[in-house]
């Protein structure tokens, strides 16, 4: 690190948990960030400010009005602009030093499959159950660690699946494809703006976490959020030995 880069992560190589390998450790890495909307905007701000040398964002929407209420890497004179460029620039702001790539493109499974390989940690902050399941299947197969997020009304929800451990349950074990649960997105239901800041900040923790291998992160519990009476929760979660992505089968990857 050079003399700004010191004096810019210093309160973290204060840290004993962290010092300057640690930091050095985060200025190596590789995150793969996919939503760059109400919850990738805090993940994305704070995985830059704290060092991560490589952050690749993933969103294939454009930033609209209604987007403005929660999805803080955005601004208004940037409505119509891709989002992932629109946070590039954000990030570039807080950090200059992150090389942040930006993908304006929906992910599909095979295309995930390139971008996964080469991170080292994956975020999922979509908003919708296709992209989940489809992050999920090949963070499985490539057995990379995935924090997974959801925030819908005044609930939100935070969790790890560290794939590089046979014993972690999956998005699968948790959402089955074929299940009772319903796509709800916040366009239909709706959302209370700080709620989406508060689950990302836990998700942006939990990357930093595993990155610096410090602490326990959240695999194999579930943390679950009640905005109204700011009641915390966490149940445990255990994988599922039929789960048909992360259990006997493989699971099969589609364009």
């Amino acid at each position: 690190m050079n003399d700004d880069q010191l004096l810019r992560y210093s309160r973290h190589i204060l840290l004993p948990q962290i010092g300057i390998e640690g930091q050095e450790a985060l200025i190596r890495s590789h995150v793969l960030l996919v939503g760059a909307g109400g919850l990738g905007s805090p993940v994305a701000m704070y995985l830059a400010a704290s060092g991560v040398g490589r952050l690749t964002i993933c969103d294939g929407d454009e930033v609209d009005l209604t987007n403005l209420q929660r999805q803080i890497a955005h601004s208004t004179d940037r409505i119509g602009t891709p989002k992932a460029h629109s946070a590039k620039k954000t990030l570039a702001g807080v950090n200059p030093d992150v090389n942040v790539i930006a993908l304006d493109e929906r992910m599909t499974e095979g295309r995930l499959l390139q971008l996964i390989a080469d991170a080292d940690v994956v975020v999922d902050a979509s908003d919708n159950f296709p992209t989940r399941h489809a992050v999920n299947r090949v963070c499985t197969i490539r057995k990379k660690p995935l924090v997974s997020g959801a925030v819908v009304r005044f609930h939100g929800q935070v969790t790890v699946f560290d794939m590089r451990h046979a014993y972690s349950a999956c998005y699968h074990c948790l959402f089955p494809v074929n299940g009772e649960s319903e796509d709800t997105r916040c366009a239909e239901m709706g959302v209370f703006a700080p709620l989406v800041g508060m689950i990302g900040c836990v998700q942006a923790a939990e990357t930093l976490k595993i990155l610096l291998d410090i602490g326990e992160n959240l695999n194999g519990r579930l943390l679950l959020l009640d905005g109204l009476t700011m009641g915390w929760r966490a149940i445990k979660l255990n994988k599922d030995p039929v789960c048909t992505v992360c259990g006997i089968h493989e699971p099969v990857i589609t364009e």
